[in-house]
């Protein structure tokens, strides 16, 4: 699996997730980015009586991986049949495009999930997602500082990780590097690692402590957990590695987060 069967165009991946339609029992549509001549693409399988799965990627242009891993996922039945699933494709489309972790407004449209959505790409999700309840979130993403996957557990209070060691235990039983924290690395905005627990390859957050340092810029785990889900998950993956092994970080990890909610409900 080489870098140029996942070309960086929007085009491509909207289509790879057309093409998978038929195959895998994908409902796919278009929802509207109200004041921007774009749409995202929402997808859904499953039965409507199960729990439901969120799961996105894309919303940082520069971290094509996480899009690419995520159909994938879908693509060839990875995900387990005892759930349904909500796909959001690409949170992104024209950051995807531009390779920009920013949208065409230059606005970083994780930071852009409070007050309903402050960017065409989180309004349209906030709408699209109003009112719903979720057994599980989780968001794929990348990380140009990294050498290794790490991921972001966040939740309310009060509550017990349930995800991060098996997830960080299967991605090291793949044989996949995960990631120690050195002063300086960048997991939140200044000061809130007063509400993080770190250890190798997993931050642990406390929504309600962090979410006073983001402000306004809420991010979409934080919004989520107070919304729609009791969990939020973020994984990250090391972009100097080759995507082939980025992807597949991606497919280890989701695949365990979901065996280990198959576990709890």
């Amino acid at each position: 699996m080489t870098d140029d069967i996942f070309p960086n165009t929007y085009a491509a991946l909207a289509e790879a997730w057309r093409s998978a339609r038929h195959a895998t029992g994908l409902r796919l549509r278009e929802v509207a980015c109200v004041g921007a001549p774009r749409t995202l693409l929402v997808g859904e399988i499953g039965a409507h009586d199960r729990p439901v799965v969120v799961l996105s990627a894309g919303v940082h242009g520069d971290e094509p991986g996480g899009a690419w891993a995520l159909l994938t996922l879908v693509r060839d039945g990875l995900l387990d049949p005892r759930f349904a699933y909500r796909i959001w494709p690409c949170l992104n489309p024209t950051g995807f495009d531009a390779g920009t972790r920013a949208n065409a407004e230059g606005t970083d449209v994780n930071r852009s999930f409070g007050g309903g959505g402050r960017t065409p790409e989180a309004r349209a999700v906030v709408t699209a997602d109003r009112d719903r309840r979720f057994a599980l979130t989780i968001d794929l993403h990348e990380d140009h500082e990294a050498g290794g996957f790490y991921l972001y557990e966040t939740a309310l209070p009060p509550w017990t990780s349930r995800y991060a060691r098996p997830v960080i235990e299967a991605l090291g039983a793949a044989g996949f590097a995960l990631q120690t924290f050195t002063p300086g690395f960048e997991l939140g905005p200044p000061g809130s690692e007063v509400a993080q627990q770190r250890a190798v390859g997993t931050v642990l957050v406390d929504a309600a402590a962090e979410a006073p340092f983001y402000g306004r810029d809420l991010p979409q785990g934080l919004v989520a957990v107070r919304r729609a889900t009791p969990c939020a998950l973020t994984f990250e993956t090391p972009l100097q590695r080759p995507r082939a092994e980025r992807i597949a970080m991606h497919r280890v990890a989701v695949v365990s987060a979901i065996a280990t909610l198959a576990a709890l409900v």
